[in-house]
């Protein structure tokens, strides 16, 4: 499904997106798209290292009582 957007560009910026899209052989329409999923994507991208940098590294065992050694020793009981 497609949506008509009315947006406003400066001529200025409207003569790049029509010399791009010559350039590329394409369509201003999918220089747009390309540039907007670019945008997101790198977005995205700065999204997850932040939320990687945010984690605190916890030592072995910190989350919860039991250790690998304990629960092997639990099962040998």
């Amino acid at each position: 499904m497609t949506v008509r957007k009315k947006i406003l560009l400066s001529q200025e910026i409207a003569n790049h997106l029509e010399e791009l899209a010559m350039r590329n052989n394409t369509t201003q329409t999918d220089i747009i798209k390309e540039m907007i999923e670019e945008r997101l994507s790198r977005a995205f991208q700065a999204a997850k290292i932040e939320a990687f940098k945010a984690i605190v590294f916890m030592p072995s065992g910190s989350l919860c009582e039991k250790n690998i050694q304990s629960i092997k020793t639990d099962r040998d009981v």
